[in-house]
């Protein structure tokens, strides 16, 4: 038989014949209209999972995880105020119904069912997909996450104290506020998880404010894999730096009074804690899963003998909140109540088409106060003897470091963080001195884990700041990559627009250093990038491309909400030259306050109409002496600097390169480099003429050997007069 129909009826049953699973009294702490309206939250959880499965039966709803056997989150949400930002498990909408009825006037089983229907008028995600969330509830909407959203977490609730002392223009959490993060046990397990706790405990330790309540809801099994018997317990209750509180989480007394104590310990402490709360799981892992063919029969009998529903039942029937029979007619009344919104709600329309469902990758754009820039006064202040060095050419590293100066001053809001930005400035050198003039609350040393700088920029983000994290090596974003695939890039999507979390990603990377690193410290693949939907990528070559580039990607973000991903080709750092030793040809003077360069904006060099070279970062700068060498042979080249590899500014290569045979200098690999979507550009743009040289499929040497897998100079100056001669 159905277990949804068994749980259903055991419920019907057991309360008319008030025969309830065993428990102790109930807790001191809720009163007895409190008490209720957390049951009919519970309840309308329950009576919308019922409901789900009978829509999916019936093909008018789609896949969903239920949240049954977890309705004890009703209760957390109770013990905190609704302006506390919540992270939610899938699991949480007894958390999301309680919540609502905390501030009122948001009718929670209509949204929920549209969300089952994937509605377009879904209030959440306009059809997208069914997720928890709420604007105005401050959840920010999570699809099946797998602890993924803990490190974002960490970040808001370091956010709300960073933004004690320097409140940034969006601010929306309160000074007094916490951050809550649930999850399940079996994901507790995930690295993802392991190191948000482990960066919010090495923060906490250090003295620096976290107010941060972990929830792990531990129902014993992850799908099917069963969880230890102690093991959450075991595992977390004596970290460093994190408070250990637990209840039954079956109990809505107890679980209130545990969640209570918990949240009221982050509040007034500003440190973090653990709340672990038993539950139950009914109804198997999601959709058509069966628990019994991969759980003793047995067991999940137990488990549906301990519904938390018919604890509550008897927690409020034994302190005489609620009669049995009353308790039932919520029940009974409630699945009515859906069944009947529910037949409505099928009708509602959906999204259509492509432009429909992609209408909200690309995030609003957001009213900023005007920023005219710091006076001559401050700059001078901040800069001292650099300012003498602003009119003298210099390398790409330099003008970067005085960028970054003049954002921080020109936008408080901006934070930037990362492994050794601070006091040792960078491994090399681009953050020099920023930590010194503008302070450790916001030139921030992190620990070393790239989930957890990402996820602190994410965080941050929700609370109006504009974080510019860095990663020290490309190479090193695959440690973290889907906090930007997963977490960053989908949050406007899945929340129709109405949450952002812009960012500056900084990325030192790409290969061409001498004898240094080997492949991890040459990483020459942008591929991991290339396809997130939203993701803005930006490669310069030169000090005032990069001045330029780097203030319309911090406008971007400020702006616009954008995550815009900044790579900095680490070999063009110091780089002086072009052609021979002495010569400064590829140092660049600092670019006025007010100059940017704009997404459709491409780098043109040279008029010569016998050949267009389309290439960035590294592969510009051997272009340029590729395109002497070739002039010296009668070729008249143009190069043209890409400048931004996503969006690609199509119809402005285009139109740079004319009527030209084109040459496509790609640095990155053959197999999943920009070159390949060059080409496509080129074959449905009509241009009948044009080849690519790219790196080899392989990863970087260290040693001699460390540019022979890569594009050179003499390399691109016989492909190009290949290209000629075909």
């Amino acid at each position: 038989m159905d277990r949804v129909q068994i749980v259903h009826e055991n419920f019907l049953r057991r309360v008319a014949a008030q025969d309830f699973p065993a428990g102790r009294a109930a807790t001191p702490g809720l009163s007895g209209d409190e008490a209720v309206g957390l049951f009919r939250a519970q309840v309308l959880s329950r009576a919308l999972d019922l409901q789900s499965r009978v829509m999916q039966s019936k093909k008018q709803g789609f896949y969903t995880i239920g949240s049954s056997g977890h309705e004890g989150m009703a209760a957390v949400a109770h013990a905190l105020r609704p302006d506390d930002i919540a992270f939610l498990h899938y699991r949480d909408a007894a958390f999301q119904i309680a919540r609502a009825d905390q501030v009122g006037g948001q009718d929670m089983l209509r949204d929920m069912l549209l969300s089952f229907a994937c509605s377009s008028e879904d209030p959440t995600s306009g059809g997208r997909h069914k997720v928890l969330g709420s604007r105005r509830l401050m959840i920010p909407p999570q699809t099946s996450t797998i602890a993924s959203h803990l490190p974002k977490a960490v970040g808001a609730a370091h956010a709300i104290g960073l933004a004690r002392r320097n409140p940034p223009e969006h601010r929306v959490l309160a000074h007094d506020g916490i951050a809550m993060c649930s999850f399940g046990d079996a994901s507790a397990n995930h690295s993802t998880a392991q190191g948000a706790i482990n960066a919010a405990c090495w923060t906490a330790v250090q003295g620096v404010p976290l107010p941060l309540l972990f929830v792990c809801e531990d129902n014993g099994i992850g799908i099917s894999t069963k969880t230890p018997t102690g093991w959450i317990k075991a595992s977390m209750s004596s970290r460093p730096g994190l408070a250990y509180f637990e209840a039954d989480g079956l109990d809505l007394f107890a679980g209130f009074a545990a969640a209570k104590e918990a949240a009221d310990f982050v509040r007034k402490h500003r440190k973090p804690a653990f709340l672990h709360l038993r539950t139950v799981r009914l109804y198997g892992h999601a959709g058509a899963d069966i628990a019994t063919s991969y759980l003793p029969k047995a067991e999940v009998e137990a488990d549906e003998a301990n519904d938390p529903l018919l604890h509550s039942a008897r927690l409020l029937v034994t302190s005489g909140a609620l009669g049995a029979e009353d308790a039932l007619a919520i029940y009974t009344q409630t699945v009515d109540d859906i069944a009947q919104a529910a037949a409505e709600v099928v009708t509602r329309p959906h999204l259509k088409t492509a432009s429909d469902v992609m209408a909200s990758i690309v995030p609003p754009k957001r009213a900023c106060a005007p920023t005219n820039g710091p006076s001559t006064e401050a700059r001078s202040t901040l800069f001292g003897s650099d300012m003498a060095q602003m009119d003298t050419p210099q390398p790409l590293s330099k003008i970067i470091n005085w960028t970054l100066h003049d954002l921080m001053l020109a936008h408080p809001e901006t934070l930037l963080m990362g492994e050794d930005v601070g006091r040792k400035g960078g491994v090399y050198g681009v953050t020099q001195k920023l930590q010194s003039r503008f302070g450790p609350a916001r030139v921030i040393d992190t620990l070393l884990d790239e989930q957890s700088i990402l996820g602190f920029a994410i965080g941050a983000a929700h609370n109006g700041f504009v974080p510019m994290p860095e990663i020290q090596f490309l190479a090193y974003l695959h440690n973290a990559e889907d906090q930007l695939r997963g977490e960053a890039a989908t949050l406007p999507f899945f929340s129709n627009g109405q949450w952002t979390n812009p960012m500056v990603l900084r990325i030192a990377g790409l290969g061409y250093q001498k004898g240094f690193g080997g492949h991890f410290h040459n990483d020459n693949s942008l591929a991991v990038l290339r396809d997130i939907p939203g993701i803005i990528i930006a490669c310069p070559s030169k000090g005032s491309d990069a001045a330029m580039m780097l203030r319309e990607a911090h406008r971007l973000a400020r702006e616009e909400q954008r995550v815009v991903v900044f790579v900095e080709p680490i070999a063009l750092y110091p780089m002086r030259d072009l052609l021979e030793a002495g010569d400064g040809g590829w140092m660049t003077t600092y670019p006025a306050s007010d100059q940017r360069i704009g997404l459709q904006d491409v780098g043109v060099h040279g008029d010569g109409t016998d050949l267009a070279i389309v290439t960035y970062g590294n592969g510009h700068y051997l272009s340029r002496q590729a395109q002497v060498d070739l002039a010296a042979q009668g070729i008249n080249a143009r190069v043209i600097d890409m400048r931004w590899i996503a969006p690609l500014a199509e119809d402005a290569i285009i139109a740079a390169i004319g009527t030209r045979p084109v040459l496509i200098v790609d640095e990155c690999r053959r197999t999943g480099g920009q070159a390949e979507g060059l080409m496509a550009l080129m074959k449905e743009s009509g241009i009948a003429q044009y080849a690519r040289l790219s790196a080899e499929d392989s990863f970087i040497a260290t040693g001699p050997a460390y540019a022979a897998t890569l594009p050179s100079r003499e390399g691109i100056v016989a492909a190009a007069t290949g290209l000629l001669e075909t």
